[in-house]
């Protein structure tokens, strides 16, 4: 039966495309997705209004939480019990395994029209296409390893943009001594895992990274370097206020923001929350990659997948899947949103200056073969792997575990979980 409604769907939409520049279906769309936070819902809105003007209605599925982990809660709990959206937003290993089960609909037909294979960077590409087939239609591009700084309060304590760890800590000396909260963060443990993996790349670069979150060696995991890691994590530790656990992490971003702390490690989509704040780049907050992973990007790119079982809403979210490559819309979403194109081909002409380096470096780590996978945002290991280091992780920064301990736990968990 998925077989057949796959054909069906594939049929439908070919000819359907053929007509014009999309699919026009006069029905409505479920899309479960986790972008509530103010900036995330103005982008979004793009969407939804292009898919009105073409004859469908958006019918909104949110769950909260920033790394996406209830809203797919949500959708298996929706799938089990045959009420599958027509679509949703998923990340990384999370689009493998739904393709896995059949459950993704092939979208090639949208993805051959649209030139997504000439346009796409190949790390996207290794998970928007399965098998042979497109499955998913990325969005976005975000980089996790970015450094938020509040620059009235970086101007106050005369501070320099750090460039490598050792110029960060001791910036974040300086705001301490000035009773300025140094790092805003929120204890969570995908946020653990996002300061974690920043740490650990620029501790050990870009080869250490792909050895230890891509490839999971057990040399790297329980080795020197990474002792290295976990006492440079207890070491930003002390430079977090109290009140950090449980925070989520828009409310990290905005004590940036309202100068209540001054610096985040976080995703770009930080940036939308600046600019939601109406504050520019430069001017009122500094956008720099976190010291010592110049040269190197982690992404993490959300994309949209129809669902075989939605097959009720087919055309439908076969229309989403072309709009969400638009390059025009591409462009204009990613100005709100924070992130960059998914697309290389889309110009930066209307990106600040943030977005223009983020675009830049995007083009050069897929150059040089930098760009890898985020693990705390689905990219770098499966579920199940980036579990076990969440674990480990979020011990060692809550005193838990000793940093000499903590790579022995590493290996043993990373393992456990394999």
């Amino acid at each position: 039966m998925i077989r057949r409604w796959s054909i069906l769907v594939s049929t439908a939409c070919a000819i359907a495309l053929g007509a014009s520049n999309g699919v026009r279906a006069a029905e409505d769309l479920e899309v479960i997705h986790w972008w509530t936070s103010g900036g995330e819902a103005k982008a979004l809105g793009l969407v939804k209004d292009k898919l009105q003007t073409q004859g469908v209605t958006w019918k909104d599925v949110p769950v909260a939480g920033g790394s996406g982990v209830q809203a797919m809660t949500v959708l298996r709990a929706r799938i089990a019990a045959g009420n599958p959206p027509g679509a949703g937003q998923l990340l990384g290993f999370d689009i493998v395994d739904w393709s896995d089960q059949g459950m993704l609909a092939d979208i090639s037909s949208v993805a051959e029209k649209g030139g997504w294979g000439q346009a796409l960077p190949k790390p996207l590409q290794a998970f928007a296409m399965q098998d042979g087939k497109w499955i998913a239609a990325p969005i976005d591009v975000h980089s996790t390893n970015w450094l938020w700084i509040n620059k009235k309060l970086l101007d106050r304590v005369g501070g320099k943009e750090p460039a490598t760890f050792d110029e960060l800590i001791a910036l974040f000396d300086k705001f301490k001594a000035a009773g300025i909260t140094p790092l805003a963060h929120g204890g969570q443990p995908w946020q653990d895992g996002t300061v974690f993996e920043n740490v650990l790349l620029s501790t050990g670069g870009p080869d250490f990274y792909r050895k230890a979150i891509i490839e999971q060696d057990p040399a790297a995991l329980g080795s020197d370097t990474m002792k290295t890691v976990f006492e440079r994590m207890s070491k930003l530790r002390t430079y977090f206020d109290p009140n950090f656990s449980g925070r989520d992490w828009n409310l990290a971003t905005a004590m940036v923001i309202k100068g209540d702390a001054a610096a985040q490690v976080m995703g770009d989509w930080a940036k939308g929350e600046f600019v939601n704040a109406g504050m520019k780049p430069g001017q009122d907050f500094v956008c720099i990659r976190f010291p010592g992973t110049q040269g190197s990007v982690t992404f993490n790119s959300d994309m949209f997948a129809a669902f075989e079982a939605g097959k009720a809403q087919g055309d439908a979210a076969m229309q989403l899947a072309a709009d969400v490559m638009d390059p025009d819309l591409q462009a204009k979403f990613n100005l709100i949103k924070g992130a960059v194109p998914a697309r290389l081909d889309v110009p930066d002409t209307n990106f600040d200056a943030c977005g223009k380096k983020g675009m830049k470096d995007l083009k050069e780590a897929t150059e040089k073969g930098t760009l890898m996978g985020s693990l705390a945002h689905g990219y770098g290991a499966p579920a199940g792997i980036k579990q076990a280091f969440f674990d480990v992780v979020t011990q060692e920064l809550n005193g838990q575990l000793t940093a000499d301990a903590a790579p022995k736990a590493l290996v043993d968990a990373v393992a456990g979980a394999k």
